[in-house]
């Protein structure tokens, strides 16, 4: 993985943006030596979003079992209750 300045980043904006779409390689951009954004291969974003996905999936199932498992609060209570806060 390469690290690139975000001022070298627009000089060479063409060749590396060719780097990392054909070559499949990552490039991280820096901004006063922090680490601030990322370029990454389509393919490399694609199983990034699968994995969020599988992820809010995962997230939702476990709300539903704990809601049957626990019981669900109304919205009307819920809204009750912020009014005493």
């Amino acid at each position: 993985m390469s690290k690139y300045s975000s001022g070298k980043i627009r000089e060479n904006f063409s060749e590396l943006l060719n780097q990392v779409a054909y070559g499949k390689e990552r490039v991280v951009v820096t901004r006063r030596g922090k680490q601030v954004a990322a370029l990454i291969p389509m393919d490399d974003l694609a199983l990034l979003e699968k994995m969020e996905n599988k992820t809010d999936i995962d997230d939702a199932r476990k709300g539903i079992a704990d809601a049957k498992k626990q019981g669900a609060v109304s919205w009307d209570s819920i809204k009750k209750e912020r009014r005493h806060k």
